[in-house]
């Protein structure tokens, strides 16, 4: 299992793409508006995408889960579908893990697969490495290992992908937050990494 300060080093800011999300997301605490239903947008699958693609190297960020009943997240090519019924797997276009029904893990494989988890993760790190054909899953406050898709073929761009999922009467009703990777979170490796390679 790689280390956290390897990821570090690859970390990436994320903003979200407001044409790919459902019209019911609110990102960034915007209120939610009519929007256009553009070829882009997702829907009905509350879904969005980052607005930067990448096509390849290394790259990484992560997500606050905490609280949360249900979600998927992860990576998805360019030329997805995202309208009507999406199937979250890699012949499809998607590379993501899911929680259910607030305890039940999974990677959205082919077939999925069923993951247990010692702890529940409040926070996801998801890395990947285009030219390696790797996207993995890791518990960030924990530094467990929960998967990893490998010896994938990736000839498309690459945008993180999110689904908050439904409110279910409150439920579900905590935002997935993308929280920055920033020097002092990370050990002092990275910051000697950054120092040499300059």
């Amino acid at each position: 299992m790689r280390s956290r300060w390897i990821f570090c080093v690859f970390s990436v800011d994320v903003t979200l793409d407001p044409d790919t999300a459902h019209p019911n997301l609110i990102l960034c605490g915007d209120i939610r508006q009519k929007l256009p239903d553009k070829p882009e947008r997702f829907d009905p699958c509350t879904g969005v995408l980052g607005k930067e693609g990448f096509s390849s190297g290394r790259f990484y960020f992560e997500v606050q889960v905490k609280g949360k009943t249900e979600w998927d997240l992860g990576v998805a090519r360019e030329s997805i579908n995202r309208k009507g019924t999406i199937t979250l797997r890699p012949s499809d276009g998607y590379w993501t893990v899911a929680l259910r029904n607030g305890d039940e893990y999974e990677a959205c494989d082919d077939p999925s697969v069923s993951l247990s988890l010692r702890v529940k993760p409040q926070r996801v790190g998801v890395f990947v490495d285009y030219e390696e054909g790797l996207a993995c899953f890791y518990d960030v406050e924990s530094s467990s290992h929960i998967y990893s898709f490998t010896a994938q073929s990736f000839t498309e761009k690459l945008y993180p992908f999110f689904n908050p999922s439904l409110n279910y009467g409150g439920k579900n009703s905590n935002p997935l937050i993308i929280t920055p990777v920033t020097l002092d979170e990370c050990p002092v490796h990275f910051v000697v990494i950054v120092l040499i390679n300059k």
